[in-house]
């Protein structure tokens, strides 16, 4: 949003050309979103205690799982606001895969808090069961790979990409839906499955969310892109 902003901007004054370069809008975009949980992640965790939402533990994990009953959930609410916050305000809204991403984001956001909801208000441990989350899981992930396909303008855009092997991308066709589908039903499930039973993912949701940064940042920077033979 700020960059069409600062793109209009530019005609009364060039130096709003520098929003034009993703390293800048990289380092405000995790700042706007480390400055928005840092001032409302308090505010949310008080307002959660008050309301006594607390995550309840699955009495079948291990003992020491115990202990985190009680401990306040449904901290998604914050993590998908920064995220749709910096990424409106900083992202380029032109390309089709910030989209693409906000609505898994979302969508798989909406998925979790049904889950969270059940768990806490219906104090049900198991949250939403399996077959009803894979089912939402598998209907986002096959919208965005069907339509993400049938979008492609490019051969590289339906390519796979082989690491560490630069002259080798093997063009998927329709089978490019079904890697996308398990990509992301896959990825949505691997978190849960190995911070293990309790349900509070967090840090492997900062690693992995901070892997994924790195490849997108790599992909969206023209020069890196360039130099590793990854589509840009």
């Amino acid at each position: 949003m700020l960059v069409w902003l600062a793109e209009y901007l530019t005609q009364y004054y060039s130096g709003f050309n520098v929003f034009s370069y993703l390293t800048l809008r990289a380092i405000l975009g995790i700042l706007t979103a480390l400055m928005m949980s840092l001032y409302f992640g308090p505010k949310l965790i008080r307002a959660l205690q008050r309301m006594q939402i607390g995550q309840t533990v699955r009495d079948d994990g291990p003992q020491s799982h115990l202990s985190k009953s009680g401990t306040p959930t449904m901290g998604g609410l914050l993590i998908l606001g920064a995220i749709f916050t910096s990424t409106l305000l900083w992202a380029d809204l032109s390309n089709k895969y910030v989209w693409a991403t906000l609505f898994v984001i979302g969508s798989l956001g909406i998925v979790g808090f049904i889950d969270d909801y059940r768990k806490v208000i219906r104090k049900d441990p198991k949250g939403l069961i399996a077959k009803w989350k894979y089912f939402w899981q598998s209907v986002i992930a096959l919208v965005v790979a069907t339509a993400l396909y049938m979008s492609s303008t490019q051969a590289t855009e339906t390519s796979l990409v082989v690491p560490f092997f630069k002259d080798v991308l093997p063009q998927l066709g329709l089978f490019y839906i079904v890697i996308t589908y398990f990509a992301l039903v896959g990825t949505s499930n691997a978190v849960n499955l190995t911070d293990g039973l309790d349900g509070l993912a967090i840090v492997p949701t900062i690693l992995v969310a901070a892997a994924l940064a790195i490849i997108a940042y790599l992909t969206g920077n023209i020069n890196f892109s360039a130099y590793l033979h990854i589509p840009h």
